[in-house]
């Protein structure tokens, strides 16, 4: 689309105040987090200095969680402006209709949708970074791990006593697969020690023995000079990773979890729902704002405190109906990914009613 004049002077207002919402309500809200949580963090033994930087990484967690408040605040503010103006009503004179006025904050509330996922998507890792410089979490290892269990696909736990990530080296390695019967028994395998072969992408088992188990009963034991497991898929990096919760996976990561506990029968109804809003929660951008363009006409005379109040009064509404899907979802009253979308579903039909209804 091809901006003109009028384009540019509305894309311009309301990028002005995104950025200032998207920006302005996270920065209030680690100042109070700083105030309140420093004297805890400073018994912690931390400096002022690595103090404010643990909370700078807070920054994009806060920044995607406010995104769709912040489109819907630069909605109702720029075009109730306008309103109160009467630039709405010049430009309409001059032939422009309201949709065609509005079509520079839609195409920019879609930018912001693709913007809040990778910010969302970014602030897994940054989040995870400030709970360790405050020390809530341990450090994760980068080089060695010792004593750790690895839970892998397939109902397989590994045991492991060291990891060298540098030599890529495992010490005393047992691998447990936990069976269902006759057919498919548990079965535990035990090495010495493990090399990984780049070249191959797989591990050696070296000085290994391998044995069935039925009813708890061990069987013979198989004992060879070189095994090689072919669960055992893991490279030295991704079992240094230190296990997540689901909140600090990405979306891809996440659904590989989920597709894990699904096999292995668990319920995941609850998880599937936050792996959906990770995406929901982002296209809410593009629909808060056709939801608000509208509504941000509906008391033209009304002055910036109505548009406050309007603001915090749809992002209450907004909240309380994720929470609502986020219930039926996880207790299986509604499928877990249509109650992930329910939220942008009804506010996308008020947006429609309301687009149709507007003067243009």
């Amino acid at each position: 689309m091809r901006l003109t004049l009028l384009d540019r002077y509305v894309l311009r207002t309301w990028v002005r105040i995104f950025v200032l919402t998207a920006l302005g309500f996270p920065l209030v809200a680690i100042l109070i987090k700083i105030t309140d949580g420093t004297r805890a963090l400073l018994a912690r033994g931390l400096t002022i200095p690595e103090i404010l930087v643990s909370f700078a990484y807070l920054i994009p967690e806060q920044v995607a969680e406010v995104m769709p408040a912040a489109v819907f605040f630069a909605t109702v503010f720029t075009l109730g402006a306008m309103s109160r103006n009467s630039e709405i009503i010049a430009t309409q004179a001059g032939g422009w209709s309201f949709h065609r006025l509005a079509r520079p904050i839609f195409l920019a509330a879609a930018a912001a949708a693709a913007v809040a996922f990778l910010v969302g998507e970014t602030s897994v890792e940054t989040t995870a970074r400030s709970l360790e410089l405050q020390k809530s979490r341990a450090v994760r290892p980068t080089a060695y791990r010792y004593n750790f269990v690895y839970r892998a696909d397939g109902n397989w736990v590994y045991t492991i006593r060291t990891l060298d990530v540098a030599n890529r080296v495992l010490r005393d390695p047992v691998f447990l697969r936990e069976g269902n019967g006759a057919a498919y028994p548990d079965l535990a395998v035990s090495a010495d020690s493990a090399t990984y072969d780049t070249t191959a992408a797989r591990w050696r088992l070296w000085g290994g023995a391998s044995r069935i188990v039925f009813g708890g009963l061990s069987q013979p034991v198989f004992e060879a000079e070189e095994i090689r497991l072919g669960a055992l898929t893991q490279s030295p990096a991704q079992l240094l990773a230190a296990s997540k919760a689901p909140a600090e996976m990405r979306y891809a990561e996440l659904g590989q979890y989920i597709e894990a506990l699904r096999r292995s029968g668990n319920d995941v109804n609850k998880l599937v729902v936050e792996r959906a809003l990770k995406i929901a929660i982002p296209v809410t951008c593009l629909i808060i704002a056709l939801f608000g363009a509208p509504l941000s006409l509906s008391s033209p005379r009304a002055g910036p405190a109505f548009g406050i109040a309007l603001s915090l009064a749809t992002t209450v509404l907004f909240l309380l109906i994720i929470n609502l899907a986020k219930a039926v979802g996880a207790g299986g009253v509604v499928a877990p990914k249509l109650a992930a979308w329910l939220p942008n579903a009804v506010f996308l039909v008020g947006a429609v009613v309301l687009l149709r209804r507007v003067r243009t």
